[in-house]
């Protein structure tokens, strides 16, 4: 969002975070469904005309089911986009070995959705994944230096790196773990490229509206922000600041 808001500042947005039931990583398929659905039916009661998944794991396992399924027999108006396309449409671009390395919950690696989705776009491309289950908790609590971050950050590194010696890009396929990036950065032996979907899927959504005028006049710019947790706001604040850069006032949601 901090990157979207920064691309498009003048429309409106709406954040919802589903602290209560998160991390999704490691859901199974249906579980991730029936969450994320919940949340995007929750986005249409609000009058919020396109929602995106800013999350792997939602993009990977629940996204194309609300796409053709969902959204065609409920809401045919209504859009919603995920982060995982805007990323693999562009990633080749970044390489110069062709050997690719993903960084991502184990839901989204165990779902294939990158490789299948850069086989599309760059199918000379070779990916290799690692998930990082530590990962999601280190920066849920605020753990994002010191010598228990480079230990797990170390670990996961040396077992992507260990998959193949021509590894030059690697994507960071979590929105959390940007905030991990200065340990990542540190803690890499390698000199390869680390890639953060921020900016990529803002532009990319910045492209979508241009391209579809008709979603675009659908949506309100009066600059406003409002966000929402299905846990503890106060606790939610205080991570929320940490991934936005600015202060944060949530309200609760129940679901």
């Amino acid at each position: 969002m901090k990157e979207i808001v920064k691309e498009l500042p003048g429309y409106d947005y709406l954040y919802l975070g589903d602290n209560a039931r998160a991390p999704y990583g490691t859901r199974s398929f249906d579980t991730v469904y029936k969450y994320t659905w919940q949340c995007v039916q929750w986005f249409f009661s609000m009058g919020c005309p396109l929602v995106v998944l800013a999350c792997n794991t939602a993009s990977a396992k629940a996204l194309r089911t609300i796409q053709q399924n969902d959204l065609p027999k409920q809401f045919p108006g209504k859009k919603v986009l995920g982060v995982i396309r805007p990323t693999t449409e562009v990633i080749g671009d970044y390489t110069n070995s062709g050997s690719v390395g993903i960084l991502a919950t184990k839901g989204t690696v165990e779902s294939g959705s990158y490789k299948l989705e850069i086989e599309k776009f760059f199918p000379g491309i070779q990916v290799y994944q690692q998930a990082c289950p530590i990962w999601v908790p280190l920066v849920e609590n605020r753990e994002t230096e010191g010598p228990g971050v480079d230990f797990f950050v170390n670990k996961y590194l040396e077992q992507l790196f260990e998959h193949s010696k021509e590894i030059d890009t690697v994507l960071l396929a979590c929105t959390h773990y940007p905030l991990l990036l200065d340990a990542i950065t540190k803690n890499s032996k390698r000199d390869v490229r680390f890639i953060s979907q921020g900016s990529l899927v803002a532009k990319s959504l910045s492209d979508y509206l241009q391209r579809h005028p008709e979603v675009e006049q659908e949506c309100s710019k009066e600059g406003t922000r409002r966000f929402y947790t299905t846990d503890s706001p106060v606790d939610f604040n205080t991570n929320a600041s940490l991934f936005f850069g600015n202060t944060v006032e949530a309200m609760h949601l129940d679901l």
